[in-house]
């Protein structure tokens, strides 16, 4: 009960991470107030509420407790911040194991006893197995919980002053699942931040956790390919299996987004996130994780300052719409689709 609806929707979004179809949790106050501030109608409020409770499906401290074919206990003083990876999503390493169980599987998987380090044609900086050449914030997962973005931006923003800037070799990039990320990081000044590292918004929807972020730089890619480097990806997606989020990646890790834009800085999972300095700042000193991660209060205050209603109303609230070049496609109006006969891309089934 003292869980936003946003945080509710990822844990129920990563079923996979934990091994389950899927995930859900009951309606009540917070769902509510979750399409309050997502600009539904009272009237919509109402009915869901009217219907929830009419259906059984309503929980509040007087509801009677559920029955269950079985139970099971989460001691919440044994969690820890943690990734996914590095082929399954299953796979739950801690944030303080990520460079040991890469280290291992080097050698059990890919039978190197040693972390390898070639030149990259063209540039100045070279490259290594474990080495993070991909860091995506993408759109799946949790990129519409705002405390996540906001903490990203946050993250972004505190390594922007300690003068930190993302690898070289790190492809970034930001696809939000909603339009009204762009404007709640856009009020609270965090886009700039973002941006400063490589974070820059190239759409809405699926992009890196499906291969759609596009090819590596060919000077990267050669250096991979050429030398069986084992690359790394960090993505705050869903899926990991290799070779889907790029041909040229081998370990794909999931984590959240502020510890995607943690790791473009750090440009590596070959050694200690925590332990480790992720880079050192313009006065030459080495910056570790904790100097750059926000607090709670500072995530909450700045989200309580630039998220409200009016957003997602403007945002949604005539969505189906659509945005013009949508209504510029030329169409006869019907109440079915009117099929091509000669396309080859959408036919009608002869079923």
């Amino acid at each position: 009960s003292s869980m936003t609806l946003a945080d509710r929707a990822t844990i129920a979004n990563m079923a996979p991470e934990y091994g389950a179809t899927c995930g859900f949790f009951p309606i009540d106050d917070k769902t509510l107030d979750y399409m309050r501030l997502t600009a539904r109608s009272d009237e919509n409020v109402e009915l869901v509420e009217a219907y929830a409770k009419a259906n059984g499906f309503w929980r509040d401290e007087n509801a009677e407790d559920p029955v269950f074919t079985d139970t099971l206990e989460l001691d919440m003083g044994t969690v820890v911040a943690s990734l996914a990876g590095p082929k399954r999503p299953q796979d739950r390493v801690s944030l303080n194991k990520v460079d040991e169980v890469f280290n291992s599987d080097l050698h059990k998987l890919y039978h190197k006893e040693q972390p390898a380090r070639v030149a990259v044609e063209g540039r100045e900086h070279d490259i290594g197995d474990g080495d993070v050449v991909i860091a995506a914030i993408t759109s799946c997962t949790n990129t519409s919980n705002p405390s996540v973005l906001v903490a990203a931006g946050l993250v972004a923003r505190k390594a922007n002053a300690l003068g930190l800037k993302s690898k070289p070799w790190v492809k970034t990039s930001l696809a939000p699942g909603s339009q009204v990320v762009t404007d709640y990081l856009d009020k609270a000044g965090l886009t700039a931040d973002l941006n400063a590292l490589g974070f820059n918004l190239v759409g809405y929807g699926c992009t890196t956790c499906i291969g759609n972020s596009g090819p590596l730089a060919p000077a990267i890619s050669a250096a991979i390919n050429e030398n069986d480097l084992v690359a790394a990806s960090v993505l705050s997606g869903n899926r990991n299996f290799e070779g889907r989020v790029s041909p040229d990646v081998r370990a794909n890790f999931l984590a959240s987004p502020p510890l995607v834009v943690a790791y473009a800085i750090k440009g590596t999972v070959t050694t200690d996130m925590i332990e480790t300095p992720l880079g050192q700042g313009s006065d030459g000193q080495d910056v570790y994780l904790r100097d750059i991660w926000p607090t709670n209060e500072e995530v909450r205050t700045t989200m309580d300052a630039n998220i409200d209603a009016g957003m997602f109303g403007a945002r949604y609230g005539d969505v189906y719409a659509g945005d013009a070049k949508w209504r510029e496609i030329d169409v006869t109006g019907s109440d079915t689709y009117q099929w091509r006969a000669g396309s080859t891309y959408v036919a009608n089934p002869p079923y």
